[in-house]
C-alpha cells in the first residue's frame, strides 16, 4: 500500500460500536495491556503523554487505532480512515467513507430519533448522546471518515478528547 491508500471493506476487520461500551474488541475502561491484547499482542507503534494529568495515549499503527487513557484506563478510541477497521453502527459504515454521507446518516439520526446533533470546533459532526464523533482525515487529495468513539457524552468536546487526537489530519 501506499502513504494515501485506503484499504476497502473488504480488507479490512469488521466490528460493531455499542456507545459508550465498546468498539469491537475494545472496552472502554480496559487497561493498556489489555487493549494490545485485544488488538492482537503487538507493541503500540507510539506512544506518549497527553498535555493533560493522567492523559496517555498509545497507537497501533497495523491495526489503525489510537487508544487514548485517563488514569491508565481506556477512555477514547479514533479509527484510522486509511488501514482501520470498518466499524458500524445499527449496520451503517463508519470507516473510510466520505465524511458528508456520513454526516447526511448523522443527521438522519438527529431528525428520526431523536439524537443531539452538534459541531465541533472543528466543523466535525458528534452525535454526544451516542459519544460519537465523525472527524476527517486526509487520505492524499481526499478526505475520508475517521470516527472518535467516547466512553461517555462529552460536554465540551475540545476538553474530552485528547490534544494528541485534534492534531490528528
Amino acid at each position: 500500500m501506499g502513504l494515501w491508500d485506503a484499504k476497502g471493506d473488504e480488507e479490512r476487520d469488521h466490528w460493531s460500536f455499542v456507545p459508550m461500551a465498546s468498539v469491537g474488541p475494545l472496552r472502554f475502561g480496559m487497561s493498556s495491556d489489555e487493549v494490545a491484547a485485544a488488538l492482537g499482542g503487538g507493541e503500540p507503534a507510539g506512544r506518549g503523554c497527553g498535555s493533560c494529568r493522567g492523559e496517555s495515549y498509545e497507537t497501533f499503527t497495523d491495526a489503525g487505532v489510537s487508544a487514548y487513557y485517563m488514569d491508565r484506563m481506556l477512555y477514547c478510541v479514533a479509527v484510522d480512515a486509511l488501514n482501520g477497521p470498518q466499524v458500524t453502527l445499527g449496520g451503517v459504515a463508519l470507516v473510510g467513507r466520505v465524511p458528508s454521507e456520513v454526516e447526511q446518516w448523522a443527521w438522519g439520526q438527529a431528525d428520526r430519533c431523536g439524537r443531539e446533533l452538534r459541531y465541533t470546533h472543528a466543523a466535525d459532526p458528534e452525535l454526544a448522546d451516542l459519544g460519537l464523533i465523525i472527524r476527517a482525515q486526509r487520505a492524499g487529495d481526499i478526505v475520508l471518515s475517521r470516527p472518535v468513539f467516547l466512553k461517555e457524552r462529552a460536554e465540551v468536546t475540545w476538553d474530552y478528547v485528547p490534544s494528541e487526537e485534534w492534531r490528528t489530519f
